[in-house]
């Protein structure tokens, strides 16, 4: 296993920190701005850096021939239905409940790996699976019981990781002779242009300046987590050992209910506890794998 130096761990502190807070300045964001259109102006000002990432590594930006569709079917999971049902969910939600829920993605994968691919999960898996639909579960009943509850909230944003989830067992059966840069820096492009036409059509009438807060918020998504985290990301993905990577993940969430607490004053409520702590379960038998099982991976 590739041990990571100083500088790499400072790296990956740095990703799940910023990964963990951006749940609720994107709160923040989209309480009174157009959501969609939030997203949208983030992507297209991140995308350069990834551009520019890219040129620097070498990394050819050219589509093999013939693999336009596929580059299209790569991008729809992986990024349009994760970017637009997260971005609607959290305008519903708490910035913790949306976190929580959003970071199902590894037991969506494990179960569109059965689903789709008869992929065989271990029994830790299954388990993990029952302790994901019951932190779900948990979280929507409270949604439902509240007044003020957005149970569809909860719904999107279990699609939006549904949709990565299946995504991620795609792509690593998917065969595309491209840098994984440059895969990203096209899908991100395609999603641009597709969110662009949802914002035009869906939002259009709500349009309007951002204000400085929101301004914030989009040069945070831009610059730190759609340029510093993305481009950081690719070159931590090839050394990182997979338990520091699973870790990493599994720290978000924990970090995005917190940091929605001190920054928009949210109070966790048991419900969010109980569901943090069967998520983390999940997500440990489904992440945390023997050493052994990842040869050849």
């Amino acid at each position: 296993m590739t041990s990571l130096s100083r500088k790499d761990w400072i790296l990956l502190i740095l990703l799940t920190l910023c990964w963990g807070i951006n749940w609720p300045i994107m709160k923040i964001a989209v309480r009174d701005f157009p959501p969609i259109t939030f997203r949208t102006i983030s992507m297209i000002g991140g995308l350069p850096a990834i551009w520019l990432a890219a040129r620097m590594q070498g990394a050819s930006l050219a589509i093999p021939k013939g693999k336009a569709g596929t580059l299209i079917k790569l991008a729809i999971p992986n990024m349009l239905i994760w970017h637009v049902f997260v971005i609607l969910g959290v305008k519903m939600l708490s910035s913790g409940r949306a976190a929580i829920l959003g970071y199902t993605m590894p037991v969506w994968a494990v179960l569109s790996g059965l689903i789709f691919f008869g992929e065989r999960p271990t029994r830790a898996a299954w388990v993990g699976i029952g302790c994901a639909l019951a932190g779900a579960l948990l979280l929507m009943s409270s949604e439902i019981g509240q007044l003020a509850g957005q149970p569809l909230g909860s719904v999107l944003v279990l699609i939006a990781a549904a949709g990565w989830g299946y995504g991620t067992v795609q792509m690593k059966r998917t065969r595309i002779d491209m840098p994984t840069i440059s895969l990203t820096f096209w899908m991100l492009t395609l999603t641009i242009v597709a969110m662009a036409a949802a914002s035009l059509v869906r939002e259009s009438a709500a349009w309007r300046m951002p204000t400085a807060i929101e301004w914030g918020a989009i040069a945070y998504n831009a610059l730190i987590i759609f340029s510093f985290a993305h481009v950081v990301w690719f070159k931590l993905a090839r050394t990182l050992p997979p338990v520091a990577s699973s870790l990493s993940v599994m720290m978000i969430p924990v970090i995005g209910v917190f940091s929605g607490a001190w920054l928009l004053d949210e109070t966790p409520h048991w419900q969010d506890y109980g569901a943090m702590a069967l998520i983390l379960a999940a997500m440990s038998t489904v992440l945390l794998k023997p050493r052994a099982a990842r040869v050849g991976e």
